[in-house]
C-alpha cells in the first residue's frame, strides 16, 4: 500500500502542475481562435486522439499488467517481443494511415497540413507507449510525471511564443496549435526513449527467461485489444459527438454557426473548469492498474477491499468540495475564457457529469486490474447509447435544446459509474455499502 500512495501523491503533485499549464493552454487557445475557432479546434481533437489510441494500442495498459505480474527474469523477453511487435504494427499503420486520411471527409474544413502531422504522430505515439507500460508497470510513476509535466510546458511554451510573434489567420492558428502538441509529444518522445534504454541496458545484465514471442503477444493481446476496442468506442463517440449535438441544435432552431458557438464553451470552457481536478482521477487511474492487477494476481481480496474504499474515500475528499467551488464562482471562473453569460450556466449543470467521471475514471483502472476489461467496454458502450438517445431527444427540443444535451451527458455518467462500481463490489466479493464481505465471483 505504501508505493501506491507514493506512486499516486507523485502523480498528483505533478499532474496538479500539468493541469494548471493546460488550464492556461486552454485560455491562451480561447483567446488567439475565439469561439468559432475554439469549437472547430475542440471538433477535430476527438479525430485525433482517435488515432492516438489506435497508435498506441493501449501498450501502456498491457505492459504494465504483464511487468507487475511476473517475476523480473520474464521482463527483458517480453519487452523485445514488445519492441518487435511495435516496428511492425506502426509500419502498417503508417501505411494505412497514407492510403486512408487523404480521403477522410472531416479533414476538409482544416489546412491540409493537418493530415500529416497526425501520420507523424502515430510513431511518436506507438514507441512511447512501450517505455510508458514499463515505467508503469515497475511502478516508477516518476518518470511518468516528468512525461506528462513536459508535454503540457513545452505546448504552451510554443503557443505563447508562436502567437505573441506571429498573427495568423483562423485555419492557420488551429494548424499552429496543432503543431505545439506534435512538437511537445516529440520532446516526451525523446525523453522516454531515452530512459527507456538507460534502464533496458541495466535489465540486460539480469537473469533472464526466454519467452516465445506468440506466448508474449498472447499474453499482451489479451490486454490490449480489449481495452483498444474500448478506448476505440470512446473515440469514436467522442468523434461521433459534436456532430450530433449540432444536428440535434439545429433541429431545435439553432444556426450552424450558432451551434459550433455553443460546443465550443461546452467543451472548450466548461469541460476545460470541470475536468481541471480529474488529474486526481487520473493518477489514481495509471498507479491502480499495476497495484490492483499484483493483488489480484495473488487473490488478496482484503487489499483490493482496502484500495476500493481508498478510492471512493479520495474521490469523495476533492470531488464534492470541487463541483461546490464550480457552481458558486462559475461567472468568475468563465470569464476567464470568455465573456459569455451561457457558460457559466453549462458548468453549474454539468456538476453531475464531471463528479460521476471522477469516481468512473479510478474505477475503469480497477476493472481493468481484475482483468474485467470487456465488462468496462460493454459499461461504456451501454452508457453512451443511453446518453447519445437523450441528446438527440431532448436536445432537439426547443424548449430543451443545450438544457437536453447536458441532461444526457449527466445520465450516462452517472449510469457508467454504477455498473462500474457494482462490478467491481461483486468480483472482489463486498457489499455495495462496505457493510460485509460477500462470496467472491471467480
Amino acid at each position: 500500500m505504501t508505493s501506491f500512495f507514493k506512486g499516486t501523491f507523485l502523480l498528483v503533485v505533478v499532474a496538479f502542475i500539468g493541469e494548471c499549464v493546460e488550464f492556461f493552454i486552454n485560455m491562451v487557445l480561447a483567446k488567439e481562435l475565439g469561439e468559432v475557432g475554439m469549437g472547430l479546434y475542440m471538433s477535430i481533437l476527438p479525430v485525433i486522439f482517435f488515432i492516438v489510441v489506435l497508435a498506441s494500442m493501449e501498450l501502456p495498459v498491457s505492459i504494465s499488467k504483464f511487468i507487475a505480474e511476473k517475476e523480473d527474469k520474464y521482463h527483458l523477453s517480453m519487452l523485445q517481443h514488445a519492441i518487435r511487435f511495435t516496428v511492425l504494427f506502426t509500419i502498417v499503420l503508417v501505411i494505412l494511415a497514407l492510403a486512408i486520411l487523404p480521403i477522410l471527409p472531416v479533414f476538409n474544413h482544416y489546412h491540409p497540413y493537418i493530415r500529416g502531422l497526425v501520420i507523424v504522430l502515430i510513431p511518436l505515439v506507438s514507441f512511447s507507449s512501450v517505455a510508458r507500460g514499463y515505467f508503469m508497470g515497475v511502478q516508477q510513476m516518476g518518470k511518468i510525471a516528468i512525461a506528462n509535466f513536459l508535454r503540457r510546458i513545452v505546448q504552451l511554451t510554443l503557443l505563447v511564443i508562436v502567437y505573441n510573434l506571429f498573427q495568423f489567420e483562423l485555419d492557420k492558428a488551429i494548424l499552429i496549435a496543432l503543431c505545439t502538441l506534435i512538437g511537445s509529444e516529440l520532446i516526451v518522445f525523446v525523453y522516454l526513449i531515452h530512459t527507456f534504454f538507460l534502464q533496458f541496458k541495466l535489465i540486460k545484465y539480469k537473469s533472464a527467461v526466454r519467452l516465445t514471442g506468440k506466448s508474449v503477444r498472447k499474453s499482451l493481446m489479451s490486454v490490449s485489444l480489449p481495452t483498444t476496442g474500448m478506448r476505440i468506442t470512446h473515440s469514436i463517440s467522442h468523434a461521433i459527438q459534436p456532430f450530433l449535438i449540432k444536428a440535434a441544435l439545429m433541429k431545435a432552431g439553432f444556426s450552424g454557426t450558432m451551434a459550433i458557438e455553443h460546443f465550443g464553451l461546452l467543451t472548450g470552457v466548461a469541460f476545460s473548469i470541470g475536468f481541471f481536478p480529474a488529474f486526481i482521477a487520473h493518477s489514481l487511474s495509471t498507479v491502480l492498474i499495476p497495484t490492483v492487477s499484483e493483488a489480484y494476481a495473488k487473490r488478496d481480496f482484503a487489499k483490493l477491499r482496502s484500495l476500493l474504499q481508498q478510492v471512493i474515500l479520495m474521490t469523495f475528499v476533492y470531488g464534492i468540495p470541487a463541483v461546490i467551488i464550480f457552481h458558486i464562482f462559475a461567472e468568475p471562473l468563465t470569464h476567464m475564457f470568455f465573456d459569455s453569460d451561457i457558460a457559466p450556466m453549462y458548468l453549474k449543470l454539468l456538476w453531475p457529469y464531471f463528479l460521476f467521471h471522477f469516481f468512473a475514471i479510478p474505477m475503469q483502472a480497477f476493472l481493468i486490474g481484475i482483468g474485467l476489461i470487456k465488462d468496462t467496454l460493454l459499461h461504456f458502450v451501454w452508457s453512451t447509447v443511453v446518453m447519445f438517445i437523450m441528446m438527440i431527444i431532448l436536445g432537439s427540443q426547443q424548449e430543451f435544446n443545450m438544457i437536453g444535451i447536458i441532461l444526457g451527458m449527466n445520465t450516462g455518467a452517472l449510469l457508467v459509474m454504477l455498473m462500474h462500481y457494482v462490478t467491481i463490489c461483486k468480483k472482489i466479493g463486498v457489499s455495495l455499502f462496505f457493510r460485509k464481505p460477500v462470496k467472491q465471483s471467480f
